[in-house]
C-alpha cells in the first residue's frame, strides 16, 4: 500500500486497464466454423461426457482439469492488509494465478469465498473440486488455514496446499540447509529461533524438523515473547514448539543461537542482539516489506553472518515464487493425489541443489554479475533462473511415485525435461530480465524528445524504478508543464538546447563537431546551428560524455533521426555496418528478427555481417543464438539472385564462422517447425533445434514480419535494437508506447553497461 497518490494511481490504471483484471480465459480450439461447434459443443461434446462417465479419470484426457489450479481464499489474511474480505481479495488471487501462468503455464480460476466459516468453506472447495487437478489455498488467517488444510488434504483426491505456510518453509529450508553447509554447522545440532507462530512459522519449523533439526534446540516467539511449556491456553500449533528454556524474551532467545528465522515484523533484531548469536551466523529475516533487522546494519554487525530476506534488492531473496508453481507442475505432472511431505522435501534438495550448479550466463546477467556462485551471496537460486521448471517438477514427480501417490507416473524423463523446458516459451522472461540487469547499474540516458507526454512518462517510470537517470531534452515549459501533469516532481535535469543558458555548451559542442566535419563542408556556423537540433545537441552529449546513452524517434521519421547519430557517433571499431534487431516476445519465447530498420537490401557478405551482429545481440541476453537466414526459398529450391544471396551468405559464415548455428535458405515455416525441418532437411545445422533468431534478406520483409507478429498477436516487441554503434544509441519507433520506450531505455542501458566493460578490459 503506497502514500504516493501517483503511484496509487498507477497500480489502479494497471488493474482496471485496458480491460479489468489481470487474467481471461482463452479458447484452446478451433472455432472458426459451424463443424468445429458443433464439436466444441452439441452434438459432439456428448462423447467425451460419455467417456468420463464411464471412467472419471478420462477428464484428465479430455478437459482441461490436469493443468488447472485453483486459487482459493476467504479474504481473511491478505498480504499485509490483513481481514478485507472476499471481493477484495481477488486482485491478490489473479495475481497469484498469473504467477502460476507465466513460471510453470498452469492455469488458473481464482475463487473467493464469502464465509470465515471453516465447514462452510471446506464444503465449497470439496463441492467445486472435480473441476480442478489441484487446489492452491491462499491467504486464509491462522489458527483457521491449519485445519482447512489438514481436512482437505484428507478428503480430496487431488493436490492441496495453503501456500502461505508451504511456500515460505520449502524455499527457507532449502536456504538453509546450504547456509549450514557453508557455516559447517549440522541441522541436528543448530539452536535455532523462529520469530514468529503464524501459519508460516509453524510449517517452516515444523519441514526443518523433517530435515533433522532437535526440538529441544528450537524456539519459537510470538508477540508475547517466547512460547513456554508453562504459558496457559496454548493452541495446538504452538504447543508443539513450547520451549521447556526458563527464557521469556526474543532477545534472551538469541544469545548462542546459529539460525534466527524472522516471520513477523520489521526492526525487532538489534545489533546487539545480532552480535549475541554464535559465529558464522545464520540470519533469515523475513518480514516484508521491512525484515527484522535491516540488511546493510546486520553487514555492518557482524561480517560472517549469513543472510537472507524477503527482499529482491538483497541477496538470498526468499521468494515463494521458486516453489508453488513447480511444486503444482510436477504434481499435476502424475496425477497426484496430494502434495505430501517427501514431495515438499524433494523440493528442497531440488532448490538446494541447484545453487551449487554452474549458474548459466542468463542469469548472471540478469543480474548484473560477473559470475554466481555457490556461497554467502549465493544459497539460493534465483527467482529467473530457467533451470527450475526442469529440476523441481521433476524432483516433486519422482517423489510423488516413490510415495505413491501417482496415478499416471512418468515413464521418459528425457522426453518429460523437454516438454517442461517448452512451456517455458509461454513465460517472456526476457523484459523482466532486461530490466532487473539494467536496475543492477543504471546509467544516465538522454530522452531527446521529453516534451512529448508518452516519452515524459517513460522517464518517469525509468526513474521511479531505477532503471535509468533520466535527463529531459526538449522545450523547458512543455516539460515542466507536462511533469506537473503526470505528478513528476523529482529533481531530474532538464535542457532545452534552443535556449539560451545552453549557449556555452552549444559553442562548446559546435567546436568538437565543426573540427571532425570541417574537410566535409560543414562550417562553424553550421555547426552551431546543428547543435540547436535536440538530436545533434544529445548526440554531442554522448559523445562528450556528458551522458551514458539517449533514446529519440518518438516524433519523427527513423531514417531522419539515423542520419545525425550516424555522423555524429559513428560505428564502433571494427564495424562496416550498423544494422538493427527487434526481440519480439512470442508464445514459443523470444525471438529475434533482423534487419528491421535500416538496411534495404544488402548484398550476401553485409547479410552474414548482419547474422554476426545478431549473434553476438543474442549472447547479449543470455540466450544461445540459433540463426535461420529466411528466404522464399529452401536449401537451393530457387536460383534467382534474390534467393542465392541468402545462400551465399550463409556459404560465407559456414566457411568462417563454422561454431555459429546458422543454415538457410530457409522458409519461415520450416524455420520455426522443427518436425517439419528435421524431417525435410535432416542434413541441415539446425534440424532438431529450436530457432531463436531469424535474418531476413531485405528490409521490406523484415520490417513487414516483425510488424505483423506485434500487431495480429498481441506481442510485446523490444527495439529496434542499434547494432554496431560506437556509442549506445537507440532510435523508437515512430510513436512508440510508454512500455515499449521504458523497455529500450532498459537496452540502452545495458549497451552502455557492455560498453563501459570492453572500455576497461
Amino acid at each position: 500500500m503506497s502514500n504516493n497518490p501517483r503511484k496509487r494511481r498507477e497500480a489502479l490504471v494497471y488493474h482496471a486497464k485496458p480491460k479489468p483484471g489481470k487474467i481471461e480465459v482463452k479458447p484452446t480450439k478451433k472455432y472458426a466454423t459451424q463443424r468445429d461447434l458443433s464439436l466444441a459443443y452439441s452434438p459432439g461434446v456428448a462423447e467425451p461426457c460419455l467417456e468420463i462417465e464411464k471412467d472419471k479419470e478420462n477428464a484428465y484426457k479430455y478437459t482441461t482439469k490436469g493443468n488447472l489450479v485453483a486459487v482459493i481464499s476467504n479474504g481473511t489474511a491478505v498480504l499485509g492488509l490483513g481481514d478485507i474480505g472476499p471481493e477484495a481479495s481477488k486482485p491478490v488471487m489473479e495475481g497469484k494465478g498469473l504467477l502460476f501462468k507465466i513460471f510453470a503455464d498452469i492455469d488458473v480460476f481464482d475463487i473467493e469465498v464469502d464465509t470465515k466459516d471453516v465447514d462452510k468453506f471446506i464444503e465449497t472447495v470439496k463441492n467445486i473440486a472435480p473441476t480442478f487437478g489441484g487446489i492452491n489455498l491462499e491467504d486464509i488467517k491462522a489458527p483457521e488455514a491449519f485445519e482447512i488444510e489438514q481436512r482437505l488434504k484428507a478428503e480430496l483426491d487431488i493436490p492441496v496446499m495453503h501456500d502461505d505456510q508451504h511456500g515460505t518453509a520449502i524455499i527457507s529450508a532449502a536456504a538453509l540447509l546450504n547456509a549450514l553447509e557453508l557455516a559447517k554447522k549440522k541441522i541436528s545440532k543448530a539452536k535455532i529461533v523462529i520469530s514468529g507462530a503464524g501459519a508460516a512459522a509453524v510449517s517452516c519449523t515444523k519441514l526443518y524438523k523433517a530435515f533433522g533439526a532437535k526440538a529441544e534446540n528450537i524456539v519459537m516467539t510470538d508477540s508475547k515473547g517466547v512460547i513456554r511449556k508453562d504459558r496457559p491456553n496454548l493452541s495446538g500449533e504452538k504447543v508443539e514448539f513450547a520451549t521447556s528454556r526458563k527464557i521469556d524474551t526474543l532477545e534472551e532467545a538469541m544469545k548462542d543461537a546459529d539460525v534466527f528465522v524472522g516471520l513477523s515484523i520489521a526492526d525487532i533484531v538489534s545489533p546487539e542482539m545480532l552480535k549475541s548469536m554464535s559465529k558464522r551466523p545464520i540470519v533469515f529475516a523475513m518480514a516484508n516489506p521491512n525484515p527484522e533487522i535491516d540488511y546493510q546494519l546486520a553487514m555492518d554487525t557482524r561480517k560472517d553472518v549469513i543472510m537472507a530476506t524477503g527482499r529482491s534488492d538483497h541477496p538470498n531473496q526468499v521468494n515463494n515464487v521458486l516453489g508453488f508453481p513447480f511444486i503444482f507442475r510436477g504434481a499435476l505432472d502424475v496425477r497426484a493425489t496430494k502434495i505430501n511431505e517427501e514431495m515438499k522435501m524433494a523440493a528442497v534438495k531440488a532448490l538446494a541443489e541447484l545453487a551449487k550448479e554452474p549458474v548459466p550466463e542468463q542469469v548472471n546477467i540478469a543480474y548484473g554479475e560477473t559470475r554466481l556462485n555457490f556461497g554467502t551471496d549465493y544459497i539460493i537460486p534465483k527467482p529467473f533462473d530457467p533451470r527450475l521448471i526442469a529440476k523441481v517438477p521433476p524432483a516433486v514427480a519422482k517423489a510423488a511415485m516413490e510415495s505413491g501417490v501417482a496415478r499416471q507416473p512418468i515413464q521418459d524423463w528425457d522426453r518429460y525435461e523437454e516438454e517442461l523446458l517448452e512451456r517455458m516459451g509461454s513465460d517472456n522472461k526476457i523484459t523482466r530480465l532486461l530490466l532487473n540487469r539494467a536496475k543492477m547499474n543504471p546509467k544516465t540516458i538522454v530522452f531527446a524528445e521529453a516534451d512529448h507526454l508518452d516519452v515524459l512518462k517513460a522517464a518517469q517510470i525509468v526513474h521511479d524504478e531505477g532503471v535509468a537517470i533520466p535527463i529531459l531534452l526538449g522545450r523547458r515549459g512543455v516539460i515542466e508543464e507536462l511533469m506537473q501533469e503526470i505528478d513528476f516532481n523529482e529533481d531530474v535535469l532538464i535542457i532545452d538546447p534552443k535556449s539560451d543558458e545552453k549557449e556555452e555548451h552549444r559553442k562548446a559542442y559546435a567546436q568538437v563537431y565543426w573540427k571532425t566535419r570541417s574537410r566535409s563542408g560543414v562550417t562553424l556556423y553550421d555547426a552551431e546551428k546543428l547543435m540547436r537540433e535536440r538530436n545533434y545537441f544529445a548526440a554531442m552529449m554522448v559523445n562528450e560524455g556528458d551522458a551514458d546513452g539517449l533514446l529519440s524517434g518518438y516524433s519523427r521519421a527513423y531514417p531522419a533521426v539515423v542520419k545525425p547519430m550516424l555522423e555524429l557517433i559513428g560505428m564502433a571499431p571494427g564495424v562496416s555496418r550498423v544494422a538493427a534487431t527487434n526481440i519480439m516476445n512470442t508464445s514459443r519465447g523470444p525471438l529475434f528478427i533482423s534487419d528491421t530498420s535500416i538496411n534495404i537490401d544488402p548484398p550476401a557478405k553485409d547479410l552474414a555481417k548482419i547474422a554476426q551482429m545478431t549473434a553476438r545481440t543474442v549472447k547479449l541476453f543470455g540466450l544461445e543464438p540459433v540463426i535461420a537466414m529466411m528466404s522464399y526459398a529452401n536449401f537451393g529450391s530457387s536460383k534467382d539472385p534474390h534467393a542465392t544471396k541468402v545462400k551465399d551468405a550463409v556459404s560465407y559464415l559456414h566457411r568462417y564462422h563454422p561454431d555459429l548455428n546458422v543454415d538457410g535458405e530457409l522458409q519461415a515455416d520450416f524455420a520455426l517447425n522443427r518436425e517439419m525441418l528435421q524431417d525435410k532437411f535432416p542434413f541441415s545445422k539446425l534440424a532438431g533445434k529450436k530457432v531463436n533468431t531469424l535474418i531476413y534478406p531485405n528490409l521490406d520483409s523484415a520490417n513487414s514480419t516483425y510488424k505483423l507478429i506485434k500487431e495480429l498477436n498481441n506481442v510485446d516487441s523490444i527495439g529496434p535494437i542499434m547494432m554496431g554503434m560506437r556509442r549506445p544509441v537507440h532510435i523508437l519507433q515512430l510513436g512508440a508506447s510508454v512500455e515499449e520506450i521504458v523497455n529500450m531505455t532498459a537496452v540502452t542501458v545495458v549497451d552502455a553497461q557492455e560498453k563501459e566493460k570492453k572500455q576497461k578490459k
